[in-house]
């Protein structure tokens, strides 16, 4: 049944709220579906609905008149107008058009697995891999399309120029918050990745103005990541969260916020879909740093791999290539 639209003067000031306070981390040049998949978790009820119906198939979307896609969603046409209001479009006839060549793209670039259906206890591997590939593939290029360039090299600046960088994160993120702190140690960053809580807000307790906490959270609620970064940001340091949700807690609490987007299928959920968008930040942040330290990184990465070479395999009677 299509909703009535008596709430329509609240549900404008809901439109306007998301568009203000969203501004900063989304923009028109993002894709129309990166945009929808990031404003989801801040939708309530007929939005979300609307949102949703688009995510579920964007391609019948594209080609649906307002009504059909009112009624699809079980909510209004005035509904999906403020939903494209959301969105930062001036009406419906642009988010058909924003879709419609979002899923021509996606199709001449290969996307010949339906992201969306679900994985079945019986599909073959070679299903699975075909599935899992395109999800992370898909993810990938859009958070290339929904992160901030100017959010990275702030980033960047402020872990060059630290003393002491910490880096904070639970369970799958703390996993690629040790890969960091390895790449950042590697070229003489003087950086640490704490998983355990007691250690971790002790170090972050001995931060100060020039240092550096990274907190790392798919959802953004992680309520220990959330504790160790407040603890930092106290103690005057710079604070960096990388998340998927704009509007998180751990988002609001950082200083700089760097996103990414996440393409989650059957029995992968959310939190594991986002592992190679955060390591696809966190590469082009280092690298970043890299450059900024180009001559003292060189040489301290000389220094490491001469230190490890002794190690490594020797092949054919030879010395270690």
């Amino acid at each position: 049944m299509v909703e009535p639209d008596a709430d329509g003067a609240a549900m404008t000031a809901v439109v306007d709220s998301l568009v203000r306070d969203q501004a900063p981390a989304l923009s028109n040049n993002d894709g129309v579906l990166v945009r929808v998949r990031t404003l989801l978790p801040e939708f309530t009820g007929a939005l979300q609905r609307v949102a949703e119906q688009v995510l579920t198939n964007p391609a019948a979307a594209s080609r649906a008149t307002i009504v059909e896609l009112a009624e699809r969603s079980g909510t209004s046409p005035a509904t999906v107008t403020r939903f494209c209001r959301a969105l930062g479009f001036d009406g419906y006839a642009d988010l058909r058009l924003g879709i419609a060549a979002e899923s021509g793209l996606a199709r001449s670039a290969g996307w010949t697995v339906d992201i969306g259906r679900e994985i079945q206890p019986g599909d073959p591997l070679d299903r699975v891999l075909a599935q899992i590939m395109a999800a992370d593939t898909r993810a990938m290029h859009d958070t290339a399309a929904l992160l901030d360039l100017a959010e990275v090299e702030r980033a960047a600046v402020a872990i060059a120029g630290a003393q002491r960088v910490n880096i904070f994160g639970a369970s799958g993120s703390a996993l690629v918050g040790e890969e960091m702190q390895f790449s950042l140690h590697r070229i003489g960053v003087a950086a640490w990745a704490w998983t355990d809580v007691h250690n971790g807000l002790a170090s972050a307790a001995l931060s100060r103005a020039g240092d550096v906490a990274l907190g790392i959270s798919h959802s953004g609620e992680t309520g220990e990541t959330i504790e160790l970064l407040a603890e930092a940001s106290s103690r005057g340091a710079t604070t960096i969260a990388l998340t998927s949700f704009p509007a998180s807690p751990l988002a609001e609490l950082a200083d700089i916020v760097l996103l990414t987007a996440t393409q989650a299928t059957t029995f992968r959920p959310d939190a594991l879909s986002a592992r190679h968008p955060q390591l696809v930040v966190l590469d082009l942040l280092y690298v970043a740093v890299a450059q900024r330290t180009h001559e003292r990184s060189h040489a301290a990465f000389q220094r490491t791999a001469q230190a490890v070479h002794g190690h490594k395999a020797v092949k054919d009677g030879g010395s270690a290539p």
